[in-house]
Order: C-alpha cells, then sequence, then structure tokens
C-alpha cells in the first residue's frame, strides 16, 4: 500500500561572525553624558560630538535609547555610549554591553594608534576627575557586540 510521505521540515542556521575591528573601554563615571563628552574633548583634543540617540528595539513594543557621541577623521573614530538606557524599562538588563553593566560609559576608539590605544588611553582616561575607573575590554568577548556595531 502506497503512503505519502511525511512532511519534511528542514531548518538552517545561520552563523554570523561579527569582525570587532575596535578597542573597547568601560568607565566608570558620575557625570552626565555631554559632562564626560566635554572633559574627553579637552583631555583628548577631540570634538566629540551628539549624534541622535541610539535606538535598541527589543522583544514586545520597547525600545532602549542610549545617549551616543561621535568624533570621526579620514583614519580615527571615536563612539562614547551611555551604557544604561535613557528611558525607564521593565526590561531586566537595560543596558547596551549587559555583559558589563557596571560601567556606565562604554568607548569604542578603531584605529586609535599608539596615543589612543591600549594601557595608554585607560592611563589618560583614569586621570580625568570626572572618570572614577577605566578599562580596556575585548570587544569579542561581549556576548551582545552586535550592539555595538553600528
Amino acid at each position: 500500500m502506497w503512503r505519502p510521505p511525511a512532511a519534511v521540515t528542514k531548518t538552517f542556521t545561520l552563523d554570523v561572525e561579527l569582525a570587532c575591528d575596535f578597542d573597547l573601554f568601560g568607565l566608570v563615571s558620575s557625570a552626565r553624558d555631554y559632562s564626560l563628552a566635554w572633559a574627553l574633548n579637552q583631555a583628548l583634543r577631540l570634538r566629540l560630538r551628539r549624534q541622535p540617540d541610539l535606538l535598541l528595539p527589543m522583544p514586545g513594543r520597547e525600545q532602549l535609547m542610549f545617549s551616543h557621541y561621535l568624533y570621526a577623521t579620514e583614519v580615527l573614530t571615536l563612539r562614547l555610549f551611555r551604557n544604561r538606557s535613557l528611558v525607564l524599562s521593565a526590561f531586566p538588563k537595560p543596558f547596551l554591553a549587559p555583559d558589563f553593566k557596571e560601567y556606565d560609559y562604554l568607548l569604542a576608539v578603531t584605529n586609535g594608534g599608539d596615543e589612543l590605544a591600549g594601557a595608554a588611553l585607560v592611563a589618560r582616561l583614569a586621570a580625568l576627575t570626572a572618570v572614577q575607573h577605566a578599562t580596556q575590554f575585548d570587544p569579542s568577548t561581549l556576548k551582545y557586540k552586535e550592539n555595538l556595531i553600528l
């Protein structure tokens, strides 16, 4: 007796490896975002400028919103992000990088060279009165690194 074949369901998984071509620094600071941006501008001779807030859609209707400052030249790019959402949220982890929720701000530096990279930059950031603590992270270890790739 002939029977029709059972329905076959195929699932495909897309594995994407995101390239993290920037250095990532965490900053502990009680300063407002514009005050910290100004302090960074003065200390590092930059011109960080406020950008439209970064919107991060979450499951359901909720969105998280993060302040975002940018300094970009032909070679160097710096982005300063507030790590905690600007809007109140019922979401359990309202952070841009939930892996580093103890840090108030994140600084992403692309092509920093010797002066704006590694331990040299950590020392310069920690010397600011607006910064209580600064450290460098490996962005490839972030669980939610796609939040920082623009």
